[in-house]
């Protein structure tokens, strides 16, 4: 249950710098650091966030403190879906779906078996545990379950990532929770792309929803930079048009894991050189 404030002004600490900007109409709101403040940096850094009155006074009305990230120089990336591909949600039911999202919470609900394995070693395929893969968990779920998520992916040890979700709902727009635009989701997963041309991703998501076609659509416009997609087998009334759709994928030259189980994925991962086969399943 939140309330966003429009039009706010709030500034961020980050070691010595500071940066204003000012809240939009759903609460949101974005801050620009200069490139040159930025280079060289790299992993988590600790800021602070501070609501104020205006930019000459010292009434600090409210603060929070955060976590930005920076990625390293890695070769690989991952994105992922959250709903029904790690996280079991039944979204092609929505009273299953609406069930376990009222009578359940982050240490009751499940991941699917296998799947927080075959992420960490994604973490480090190509790379080091020292500095790992980023993953963007990007959502059609709004960011009224962010708290939730992020306590689900800590308890399970999840790869810690960068959460891209929908926008705010209201209580009365419960009955439409995880049934944002899609749209919204192929346009964060550019933004991602977009800002690491250099990297290659993999792409993970599920069968329940729109996953396989805007992965389809992502690998029209960045061929180069998608290495591999991955979607769990979960809505067995798409079976027919997702395997069609993944074949396409294929024949673009990109490896596609169509799996019900998690083995699967990470087997066909050890198989195109993901992950070396002396990693333990």
């Amino acid at each position: 249950m939140v309330k966003p404030i429009p039009c706010a002004l709030l500034r961020l600490k980050w070691k010595n710098i500071w940066v204003y900007a000012n809240s939009e109409d759903d609460g949101f709101f974005k801050f620009d650091l200069e490139p040159d403040a930025t280079k060289n940096v790299t992993g988590w850094q600790e800021v602070q966030v501070e609501m104020v009155g205006d930019r000459n006074s010292e009434k600090v009305i409210a603060k929070g403190n955060g976590l930005i990230y920076f990625p390293p120089a890695n070769r690989f990336g991952c994105i992922s879906d959250i709903d029904d591909t790690f996280l079991i949600s039944h979204s092609s039911h929505l009273l299953k779906r609406l069930y376990v999202l009222l009578t359940q919470n982050a240490h009751s609900r499940k991941p699917f078996e296998g799947v927080v394995r075959h992420y960490q070693l994604l973490s480090q395929a190509g790379s080091t545990p020292e500095k790992p893969n980023p993953f963007f968990y990007v959502s059609s779920s709004e960011w009224n379950l962010y708290d939730f998520i992020v306590e689900f992916a800590r308890k399970n040890e999840l790869p810690a990532g960068i959460y891209l979700l929908n926008q705010l709902k209201k209580f009365s727009q419960l009955l439409k929770t995880g049934q944002g635009k899609h749209s919204g989701k192929f346009t964060r997963i550019v933004r991602i792309m977009e800002s690491f041309p250099q990297m290659r991703f993999i792409l993970l998501g599920d069968s329940s929803q729109r996953d396989p076609y805007i992965y389809a659509s992502i690998v029209e416009h960045f061929p180069q930079q998608v290495h591999a997609v991955y979607i769990r087998d979960i809505y067995k009334k798409n079976k027919k048009n997702v395997v069609e759709v993944l074949t396409k994928i294929e024949q673009a030259g990109i490896p596609c894991c169509f799996f019900s189980h998690s083995k699967e994925a990470i087997l066909h991962s050890r198989k195109i050189g993901l992950i070396p086969f002396d990693q333990t399943i």
